[in-house]
């Protein structure tokens, strides 16, 4: 995903339903695998989303400050 600043208020909900969406099917697919190799490449892609997650709520939320 992007760095891109020019980002508006509603394209940035969007991407935060979809790394919302992308997270709950990563932990559904954690559940239903097994092995210790699958499960650290798993909890690697959600620390991923999860990161990128963070960075645009807190994008959005400056800019419901405005």
């Amino acid at each position: 995903m992007s760095n891109d600043n020019s980002l508006s208020l509603s394209e940035i909900n969007v991407r935060i339903a979809i790394l919302q969406d992308n997270m709950r099917q990563l932990v559904e697919q954690a559940a239903g695998s097994s092995g210790a190799q699958d499960e650290e490449r798993t909890s690697e892609r959600i620390a991923q989303q999860q990161e990128q997650l963070d960075g645009l709520v807190k994008r959005r939320d400056a800019i419901l400050k405005k």
